[in-house]
Parts: structure tokens; sequence; C-alpha cells
């Protein structure tokens, strides 16, 4: 068995699309997406064997949202469906994370895997490697059951919404136009920002439309008359359709119009109609915090998950500075 860094694309995709928990983040367009904007290094790593088949794969995007100076105390990296195994065996696990770690713990403060399926099996491949578990939620939906049950499964306030949202003549679209990304990008840092959350740069998400196959990347537009209201990005990967980032208005009256409920709505009959077998939200945050945004999601049904997330600490005493650094920003920005 060897590590290498650089693999044939084709086999790296083969593997990818071939395993029960491949996704779309750990193939070789999101290593392009990665590579191609400021602010943000790919690392991505596999082991093979004596035949060159792959063994492992694992790529990771280092992200530095803030200035330069900043960056020293926040950079990070992010595993989001990662590590990809064959046969999900647990030697190879431990044997790929410990070489990750040599390599991406002289660039960051912290690593954080993010899981996107159950990972018991990896479990002491992390704990090997003094990973820390921390458990955190997300929400499926099938959208195999169908129109019919997908409705009955809403809230009854989510459906009071979609209605009211007809009523308004609100006009939903799909497309892969990457023209609409100025528009939906003015709507992401309003959101984000409200939120006091940290986002892509726009660079981002015209690597996205630019490495990614029209098939893999969607943008889901509401508006009323000419006005856009609420834009979703979001991805397709082997019948999964994963809610990415969303954009959205923030004048009342525009809202009152419930156009969150019904871009939703008409994100899940989209999927359904095009032979997506599930929704992933791609988070539903902690279980022991109340989160408003999680009580949102579940209103329109599916399945409450704990696939939770590995966290390793290189430079602890940095973090910390990072930490109380950011909560100045937070604060006085």
């Amino acid at each position: 068995m060897k590590f290498v860094q650089e693999i044939d694309r084709l086999k790296w995709s083969h593997f990818i699309h071939n395993h029960s928990n491949g996704n779309i983040f750990q193939t070789p367009e999101m290593y392009e997406v990665f590579r191609d904007i400021k602010n943000c290094e790919p690392v991505f790593l596999a082991l093979i064997d004596r035949k060159n088949e792959i063994l492992g794969v694992l790529l990771a995007q280092i992200q530095k949202f803030y200035s330069e100076f900043l960056s020293k105390f926040t950079a990070r990296s992010v595993i989001l469906g990662g590590p990809i195994i064959k046969d999900n065996d647990t030697e190879i696990g431990k044997i790929l994370l410990k070489k990750f770690d040599e390599i991406i713990s002289k660039k960051v403060i912290y690593s954080q895997f993010r899981n996107l399926w159950c990972t018991k099996y990896y479990k002491d491949s992390f704990s090997n490697c003094y990973y820390n578990y921390e458990e955190h939620l997300n929400i499926l939906i099938d959208l195999t059951i169908g129109e019919e049950a997908l409705w009955k499964g809403l809230n009854k306030s989510r459906k009071e919404g979609i209605r009211k949202a007809r009523r308004n003549g609100l006009i939903f679209e799909a497309s892969n136009s990457k023209d609409i990304i100025p528009t939906f990008y003015n709507l992401l840092k309003m959101t984000y920002k409200n939120a006091k959350l940290p986002y892509p740069s726009i660079d981002f998400f015209y690597s996205l439309s630019k490495n990614l196959s029209p098939n893999n990347i969607k943008f889901f537009t509401l508006r009323k008359e000419n006005k856009f209201l609420v834009i979703l990005v979001a991805l397709v990967f082997n019948r999964c359709l994963y809610a990415y980032y969303i954009g959205r208005i923030l004048d009342n009256n525009y809202l009152k119009m419930k156009p969150v409920d019904s871009l939703y709505w008409e994100v899940l009959l989209w999927g359904l109609k095009n032979g997506c077998k599930t929704f992933d939200w791609l988070g539903a945050g902690k279980p022991n915090q109340e989160y408003g945004v999680r009580r949102f999601k579940l209103q329109f049904g599916g399945k409450l998950v704990e696939f939770g997330r590995y966290e390793k600490v290189y430079k602890p005493f940095l973090m910390k500075l990072g930490k109380f650094g950011l909560k100045l920003k937070q604060k006085f920005s």
C-alpha cells in the first residue's frame, strides 16, 4: 500500500460513484471547485494497493473566511462526507487518518469531519487518532414516497404558507445559468450577515458553476414578478438532492408571502420528478441546543438522524485566541 496525493480522475470518480457512501463532496469535481478560489485550499489523499486500486480517499478543504491575519487563528480543514473507504475497512480508515493528520496539522488549527451517514464502524478509527465525537443532527426526506405522502408529511403551517405563496403568484424556476449568481449572492450576504455567520466569497459559487456538471448543480429561484425573493443553490449526486446555500430577502412585506415555504416545497417536487431518492438538509444543529431552523426544517417531514461530527484540535492555544477574536469581530461588526 502507498499514499498518493494525485490520482487518475476517472478511477477516483468511479470509486466515489460506486461506493455506498459516495457523495459529491468527495469527488474530483469538488477538488477543482476548491482549487479555483481564494482563501480555500483542497487537500486530497488516497491510499492505493500494489495494483493501483483505490483503498480509500479523503478530500478536505482548508477554509479561511477572514483576513490574512485572522486566518492564522481560524484556518480549519473541513471534510464533508469523507473518508470513503473500500468495504468500510476500519484498519484502512486508521491508516488514512493518521497520514491525513500528519499532512494537515501543519496547515490548520483544527479538522472537522461532517458525517453524511452513520459512521459507527469508523468510531475506532477516529478514536485511535484522538478525534473527539460531537453529536450533530440532520434531516433526510425520502422522496420516493410520492407527492401525496410528502404533502401529508408537511406541518399545517407550512401547507398554509405554500397556499399563500400560490395566491400571491410567486414563480418557481430551476436554472443552471451562472447569470443568477450576483443576485443570489446579494441575498446570501443579507441572510448570513443578519445571522452573523461567515459565508464563502462569490468566487466559490462561480467555481461551482464552472466545475460541476449541469446535472450536479441547480439554482432554484422564487420570485414575485421580476423580484427574486429566495434562491437556493442545491447539489445533485447519485439521486440525492442537497440543500447547500440559501439566500432570502429580508423585507417583511415579501416574507409575508411565505416564499421560503413555497421554494422548499417546489424543490422537493423537483427532486421527486427528476429521479432523486433523498433530500438532504445538510444539518440541523446540536441535539442539546434549541435551534429554530431545525424546527422549521422538521415541518417539511423527513427523518431526524444523528450522524455527528469528529473534530481534532492541533493548536489549542491558537484556537482559543481565534475564538476570542471572532467574538470581538462579531460584537463590533
